[in-house]
């Protein structure tokens, strides 16, 4: 690829953000007009999922390509190691301008409180993964602001507040739009836009869309998985909906100035989100499980080598993100990502050779470790280590589902003797991906 073809690339990124909520996998309300739009144009992945259902050790993925626990940011509250080459890193190396807007959530470490605590700190120079062209977020964006009001930092430590009244996606999008309009050009850009939204507020325990969102959104389709559960979806998805709305419109308005500026031709974007959200249904928040509820996520890239609307069915995980990151760039991963480059997938030369499985690891709500397939979902937990710890070299087998019969993991099929060859070729599946990982090797127990 010559380098001046290299396209610029966009990474829009949300936070916490279920598949269904998208009319492009099958949402029936009108959420996400623009995104429908740019699946229509571009390529979608149908089954797209995490690494890692929390946000730090998902965007530790993200920055690197090896897994969570491989980098040590299995949990919240690690830092990304410094001297860990990234993907901006990486980028820079090889002629592009990296920037960076949005929640980080990889500067701190430790519980909070000390000097390695920059979750409402300006974070330091050291700690930005390499991004040093340009620089506006918030380590911790949902502890420096709500959804009206707050504030992130600039690349020099300066606090800069949202305009008062502005919902928080709308004004993270208006300093988007300012770093488009001001760009020379001169370098192809690699910008990472991370969003909070649809992010429950912590200090407020709600989802907090615009301020219509509750009527606007209010006779929402039931998804499968949540009926007849508890939790707190009812007083909460009409939010979660706003949320994701704003989050399209703001796709769309970041559309619009990449034709306006006529670099729309040579810009890649890529769609998708860290997690989803179980809503308090398969443990006592709204992650950390295998469940598709919190692990399937939304997957859209458009343009160059992106386009024509095509949906790929093939299995596809966050830890294919960054070494398609850099061979969009024109740069050749290096060997240490454990992921593969999804242009492969659409323009057809990988197809024949893509694996036909994910791999999930599991942690703080407990250590546990999941693959998935088209038809199969086979998860092991840790019981006699804590959630944060990283790995075991012991677990017990926790769930199966049948997928193809049980779209919702409603029967768990984990002690059922007639599906013990199941169990035992996916118990085989996940050894295989734990090894992968460079995780010592462990013992699958039955579960009971």
């Amino acid at each position: 690829m010559k380098k001046e073809s290299r396209p610029n690339i966009i990474f829009f990124f949300t936070d916490q953000q279920r598949w269904d909520t998208c009319g492009c996998y099958g949402q029936k309300l009108n959420i996400t007009p623009n995104l429908d739009q740019m699946a229509k144009e571009g390529v979608l992945f149908e089954n797209a999922f995490t690494c890692q259902p929390v946000c730090g050790p998902a965007r530790a993925v993200l920055q690197t390509g090896k897994y969570a626990s491989e980098i040590g940011c299995h949990t919240n509250n690690i830092m990304l190691p410094v001297n860990d080459d990234t993907v901006a890193k990486i980028m820079r190396r090889n002629g592009y301008e990296a920037g960076y807007i949005g929640k980080w959530h990889l500067a701190s470490s430790g519980k909070g409180g000390g000097p390695d605590d920059f979750r409402e700190k300006p974070t330091p120079v050291e700690r930005r993964g390499g991004y040093l062209d340009y620089w506006l977020a918030s380590d911790v964006l949902e502890f420096t602001s709500h959804s009206y009001d707050g504030h992130m930092f600039d690349a020099d430590g300066k606090r800069r507040d949202f305009p008062e009244g502005r919902y928080r996606a709308d004004a993270q999008t208006d300093w988007v739009l300012e770093y488009l309009e001001t760009r020379d050009l001169k370098k192809p850009f690699f910008l990472f836009l991370s969003y909070i939204e649809p992010h429950h507020q912590n200090d407020h325990e709600c989802y907090e869309g615009p301020k219509c969102s509750k009527e606007k959104f209010k006779d929402y389709p039931v998804p499968g998985d949540l009926e007849g559960t508890q939790g707190d979806w009812r007083k909460n998805y009409p939010d979660y909906l706003g949320c994701i709305n704003s989050l399209d419109e703001n796709l769309g308005r970041v559309r619009k100035k990449l034709r306006d500026l006529k670099i729309d031709d040579n810009t890649i974007i890529i769609f998708t989100s860290d997690h989803g959200s179980h809503f308090r249904t398969r443990n006592n928040e709204y992650k950390r499980a295998c469940h598709d509820g919190c692990t399937h996520i939304p997957m859209i890239i458009c343009g160059p080598g992106f386009k024509g609307g095509g949906r790929i069915s093939e299995m596809v995980s966050l830890i294919d993100i960054p070494p398609t990151f850099l061979k969009s760039g024109g740069i050749e991963p290096p060997s240490f990502m454990k992921g593969n480059p999804l242009n492969g997938l659409a323009d057809g030369s990988e197809k024949s050779s893509w694996p036909d499985d994910v791999y999930i690891q599991i942690s703080e709500d407990h250590t546990g470790r999941s693959v998935r397939t088209h038809k199969w979902k086979y998860s092991v937990r840790a019981p006699n280590v804590p959630g944060g710890a990283g790995f075991s070299d012991s677990y017990v087998e926790d769930y199966l589902y049948d997928l193809e019969k049980d779209p919702h993991e409603k029967k768990n099929l984990i002690v059922d003797p007639a599906y013990a060859n199941v169990r035992e070729e996916m118990r085989n599946r996940l050894q295989k991906y734990m090894t992968i990982a460079n995780e010592p090797e462990a013992v699958i127990k039955k579960g009971k």
